[in-house]
């Protein structure tokens, strides 16, 4: 079974995230050490990060990646 991350669903959490936290694009990037043109291909669903990346996002947003990720265990 092969799966993939819908990069437009996540792009669309994380932008709501960060909005939800009022913070700016430049407090995130600067926060997980990439340029804010990087973070907005992020949320632009353009560029997915890469994993150790995606641990800072999901820290310094204190989210889970199951949420970005839409994993449920039920």
């Amino acid at each position: 079974m092969c799966y993939y991350i819908n990069m437009k669903d996540f792009g669309n959490k994380l932008k709501a995230i960060r909005a939800e936290k009022n913070l700016s694009q430049q407090q995130v990037a600067d926060g997980i050490g990439v340029t804010r043109a990087a973070y907005s291909n992020y949320e632009q669903g353009l560029r997915e990060p890469d994993l150790d990346t995606f641990k800072k996002i999901c820290l310094l947003l204190a989210t889970s990646a199951d949420y970005f990720l839409d994993i449920s265990m039920e």
